[in-house]
């Protein structure tokens, strides 16, 4: 059976679980395992303290039978920097052939060398017990803490579910489920029993000094009042600013399509671009935060140097595009504009003396190369440049 995942899913794929790997100790989960069913591709690792589960779900349409197959922890590395050579949206198509696992991209491909018979731990009966087990009223579990930070690579977000003190923690994240069993052990002897009550009691004392019933999410300080003049570099912040351009420039567009067409198209395109980064940034987000997170830090170190359009004309060129000529079409339209304005300029002036001469206001006009009086139609007219003169 082969299955096709683009090439940056296969990356996040096997980042979600690398560090969960177990050691050289134990061939069988000294490895990822990757498997195919008819509509996930899986990628586990395990260490026995830890185990990461993360799927990716693929067409559906591939022929054969499934297949699951260890990789082997020493060529992971090869694996990973092979994967972000690839064009990150170019399907790399995964089989098997005895003895190799095999990736195949429009760039080339790579043979990994396998055990086709390896056994690997039932991580999906290990995974479904863990879920199973009954939730005690008030679990306080102990856990390594040098265990935590493998979770990050499975998101920004985390849901965490402690079911008893003895149980594994499950973990869970898009795409992603994981479990980290209880820490029995500190040093040389057993971690001591303790109840969350007892926990709490140490600190009864030190923190009787403070308010009662306060909440960090409302008690915190704001930072609203933080000057908002440079480029954000938090994501969530750049989403609020998106969404407040295209709020703000919805609201300014309106009764402007008439008498200020140029300011209404401004508004326009305004908001339709905001809405549009907005979704794409969602969507990346969904997709990667991770990336997402790198981008918008990029973007605001380029907004900050000022030179958006020197990148955004290399950009162009780097994509095969003309931004000569659309300079070039640009400015020719801003001459058009131009000439387009004299006219309008008189127009406008015409109508205005017009409507005060009907409030009765007396006034002067000297010869210009705009507006005369049509004293047969008795009112002031717009001229051309060359009339005028």
């Amino acid at each position: 059976m082969s299955v096709t995942i683009n090439a940056h899913s296969l990356g996040r794929l096997l980042d979600k679980v690398t560090g969960h790997i177990g050691g050289d100790h134990v061939e069988v989960i000294h490895g990822v395992r990757l498997e195919v069913d008819s509509t996930y591709l899986y990628a586990v690792a395990s260490d026995r303290y830890t185990m990461a589960a993360a799927r990716y779900r693929h067409g559906g349409e591939e022929n054969g039978e499934p297949f699951a197959r260890t990789i082997p922890a020493r060529c992971l590395r090869s694996l990973r920097e092979w994967t972000t050579l690839q064009e990150g949206q170019h399907s790399i198509a995964v089989s098997t052939e005895p003895g190799r696992l095999v990736f195949t991209s429009p760039a080339g491909d790579l043979r990994i060398a396998v055990t086709d018979n390896m056994e690997f731990p039932d991580w999906r009966g290990l995974i479904r017990g863990a879920l199973d087990q009954p939730a005690c009223e008030e679990p306080f579990t102990a856990l390594n803490a040098g265990f935590l930070s493998r979770w990050s690579a499975a998101g920004d977000v985390l849901r965490v579910r402690v079911p008893a003190e003895d149980k594994a923690v499950a973990v869970f994240a898009t795409d992603f489920v994981g479990l980290q069993m209880p820490i029995r052990y500190s040093g040389v002897g057993p971690v001591p029993k303790q109840s969350f009550g007892d926990a709490k009691g140490t600190w009864a004392w030190t923190l009787s000094g403070g308010a009662d019933a306060l909440d960090m999410a409302k008690a915190m300080p704001a930072d609203d009042d933080r000057p908002r003049y440079y480029a954000p570099t938090d994501l969530r912040e750049v989403g609020e600013d998106l969404l407040r351009q295209v709020l703000r420039s919805n609201t300014d567009m309106h009764g402007k399509s008439g008498d200020q067409p140029e300011e209404f198209r401004a508004h326009v395109v305004g908001a339709v671009s905001g809405w549009a980064a907005y979704r794409y940034l969602d969507a990346l987000h969904k997709a990667d935060p991770r990336l997402a997170a790198e981008i918008v830090t990029d973007v605001a170190e380029q907004l900050d140097s000022g030179e958006i359009g020197e990148f955004a004309w290399d950009a162009a060129e780097a994509a095969g595009f003309d931004p000569q000529k659309w300079d070039d079409e640009y400015q020719n339209h801003l001459a058009e504009q131009a000439e387009k304005k004299q006219g309008s300029f008189a127009d406008r002036l015409a109508a205005a003396l017009n409507e005060v001469r009907r409030h009765g206001i007396g006034f002067t006009v000297e010869d210009n190369a705009h507006v005369a009086f049509d004293e047969q139609h008795d009112e002031w007219t717009a001229i051309s440049t060359d009339s005028a003169a």
